[in-house]
């Protein structure tokens, strides 16, 4: 099955102004979305391909109007050469930059591109994504996950099978390309426990004491895991209106088939459906949105909130099955009356709005909403 990735429209706007950067995780489906552009193939140089490296490093470049340079962060010297790509370009050239690392992170020169390309993410499939109405396309994408190969290929085996490789080849690969990491064997460990952490507080102290390393090191090794794309961070909302925790933070993986438990598995879906369509309004919209979550010293709860300029625009509560408004959403909800507020279930069919303004509905009814 092919589809038309949601990125495509901008990417050919935003080409037609600047360079183009397009990041996220590790076979998100940015290689196709490049090769889809017509005459993709024909100017498409891959830094990790001995031949493609070369004519990179020669300035041996393919000819046309668009270049397309994947994978060239792990250059030392990437943004300097793209600088002089870009400033002595003929006119009408069109450049696009597509890696599996967060490109704003890895710039080994002090040369800056400010001002010279616009930087879009892309994300694994969703919902609204693949146009799914239903309960049975929501369990099998939450089954399979919302990256293209294992999703596309329609079985559990081909799955596990493919998420196991996955993690390997970002420690084997990715890591050791970008980052140095001394202990390979405990890295892997950390990657194998944080799935089973998935919707409570991540504790760097626990984590610590689990694998005999220093705090240090520990947080150093979830910010690499943060820079490849295999996980994000959610810090809590703050505001003089509520007695919310300050610190604390709780983690997801963008790949959501690798949390066992069905519930926390459901959560992480959710959690990558709002960072997407976080990272949509702001690369662009250029909007101030942020995804949090809240909770308070009293021990109430909400999953998710969206915040621009720092006030609470979207509440959403998961839930497995149907189950009366949360009492955390409810609380918040009258904090902030002016936020849109939605208790999601993956398998509940109920559908209503309270009193108070909470929308109670089966999570595709809200999920198709988003991009």
């Amino acid at each position: 099955m092919n589809i038309h990735r949601y990125l495509l429209p901008q990417i050919l706007k935003d080409l037609e102004k600047k360079m183009v950067f397009v990041s996220g995780p590790r076979q998100v489906g940015k290689t196709t979305l490049a090769l889809s552009i017509p005459g993709g193939s024909r100017v498409y140089l891959n830094w990790d391909i001995t031949e493609d490296r070369e004519r990179i490093l020669k300035r041996e470049l393919p000819v046309g109007t668009l270049w397309i340079f994947d994978e060239i962060h792990k250059y030392r010297g990437w943004r300097n050469w793209l600088k002089g790509m870009y400033d002595g370009r003929p006119d009408g050239q069109r450049i696009l930059v597509t890696g599996s690392a967060r490109l704003d992170f890895y710039h080994y020169s002090g040369d800056s591109l400010q001002g010279r390309y616009h930087h879009l993410r892309l994300h694994p499939l969703t919902v609204a994504e693949l146009g799914i109405t239903g309960s049975e396309g929501l369990q099998e994408l939450l089954q399979l996950g919302g990256f293209p190969e294992p999703f596309f290929s329609s079985s559990d085996l081909e799955a596990r099978r493919w998420s196991r490789e996955y993690r390997n080849l970002l420690i084997r690969e990715e890591l050791t390309s970008l980052e140095r990491v001394d202990d390979l064997g405990r890295y892997e460990l950390l990657m194998l426990r944080l799935p089973e952490l998935v919707g409570s507080l991540l504790s760097v102290n626990a984590l610590r004491e689990d694998l005999q390393l220093s705090h240090k090191t520990v947080e150093r090794w979830i910010s690499i895991l943060e820079r490849l794309y295999a996980i994000f961070r959610l810090p809590p909302i703050g505001s003089p209106q509520i007695r919310a925790i300050r610190k604390a933070q709780k983690h997801y993986h963008f790949d959501w088939s690798l949390v066992d438990d069905a519930p926390a598995r459901f959560e992480n879906l959710v959690a990558v459906h709002l960072l997407k369509w976080v990272h949509y309004q702001q690369d662009t919209q250029g909007l101030d949105f942020e995804l949090r979550y809240f909770r308070d010293t009293d021990g109430r709860e909400v999953d998710f909130v969206i915040v621009e300029k720092q006030v609470p625009r979207y509440l959403v509560e998961c839930k497995w099955n149907d189950a009366p408004p949360d009492r955390g959403l409810r609380y918040l909800k009258t904090r902030f009356p002016d936020a849109v507020a939605w208790q999601i279930s993956a398998t509940g069919n109920k559908d209503y709005q309270t009193p108070g303004g909470i929308r109670v509905a089966p999570a595709v009814e809200f999920l198709k909403t988003l991009v």
